[in-house]
């Protein structure tokens, strides 16, 4: 107990941030994916203590999603291929939103689509929400079905077209989510800023595959699917610190196989501004809330008086 109290300590002298338009408690927050569609994680810690709860991503209608089995355990992971399935926005405005407003809550609304169009649907039926939600994180790791094969987000033009578009109708502030799986990520991530992002998160799943070879079938319904967890940590940490090298100004939210305080501070160092926690909360439900107080002890230890004193410490230092 009084471990837990030094370290919610910690995290009150260290200060709230703001984040690509949002103020935000601590900078820490749960993935989109991870903690479902409102507050049921409420349960297990005090959501109203993060910095936001990232809504698991919406269409502008309800979608079915991928064929079960959706997840599986991955060395140093985990597999899903879920396919995004949820009830579309205009539901989630009627049967979730409220709950956030009841708990106090902060929710930053993930969307998706497959077209320039659909991704502005989605966001203009949020203009709903009016300032009940924080902002928009537009999800740019979907199938690319606008005559170019491949994803969204290994597309810089058409990612920057979809955050013009997103940005033309919305009424809160609008991030990126980007896809490490392409070795222009840099690339796309100047475009979107250009386009008008206020943050960009970093970084979605990785591709993967998994066979059982005793029934030689993949471990998914659908095939392959998006790799997460510890094994994609080191991959988002060298996408967060080189967007910081070429983007020294932008708001950056580094997410990707976070589960320790330790692996937080790490991905601030590397230049992210706040954090996502997403798997993590498979194994332990209140991993984020978790994560922040081992974060906050560190940074402490360090001697830091606020997070400042933690972003970007390895560019600060890289050739001194």
């Amino acid at each position: 107990m009084r471990k837990s109290r030094r370290a919610v300590d910690a995290l009150v002298s260290l200060g709230a941030v703001t984040v690509g338009g949002v103020s935000l408690k601590i900078p820490f927050m749960t993935a989109s994916g991870t903690a479902g569609h409102d507050v049921e994680l409420n349960h297990f810690m005090p959501m109203n203590q993060l910095g936001a709860t990232v809504v698991k991503s919406l269409f502008h209608e309800p979608w079915p999603g991928n064929p079960s089995p959706r997840v599986h355990l991955a060395r140093a992971g985990m597999l899903n291929a879920v396919g995004l399935q949820g009830p579309g926005v205009q539901t989630w405005l009627r049967e979730s939103l409220p709950l956030f407003a009841m708990l106090h809550v902060t929710p930053i609304v993930s969307i998706w689509g497959r077209t320039v169009q659909e991704y502005s649907m989605a966001a203009e039926q949020l203009r709903d929400a009016g300032d009940a939600i924080a902002a928009i994180e537009v999800n740019l790791s979907c199938p690319n079905l606008e005559g170019r094969s491949g994803i969204i987000a290994h597309d810089p033009s058409l990612a920057g077209q979809i955050i013009s578009a997103v940005n033309a109708v919305a009424t809160v502030p609008v991030w990126a989510k980007l896809s490490a799986n392409t070795d222009r990520i840099v690339e796309v991530a100047t475009t979107v800023t250009d386009a008008g992002a206020d943050a960009l998160t970093l970084v979605n799943t990785m591709l993967g595959m998994q066979i059982d070879v005793t029934t030689g079938q993949p471990t998914l319904g659908n095939g392959g699917g998006g790799l997460s967890g510890a094994a994609i940590h080191p991959i988002a940490v060298r996408a967060v610190h080189d967007v910081r090298i070429a983007l020294p100004n932008s708001h950056i939210i580094g997410v990707g196989g976070i589960s320790t305080g330790a692996d937080a501070v790490e991905m601030m160092m590397a230049g992210a501004n706040a954090v996502q926690v997403g798997t993590a909360s498979f194994a332990d439900p209140a991993a984020t809330w978790r994560i922040a107080q081992e974060a906050a002890l560190i940074a402490q230890k360090r001697g830091a008086t606020s997070w400042e004193d933690i972003l970007s410490l390895v560019h600060r230092h890289k050739y001194n």
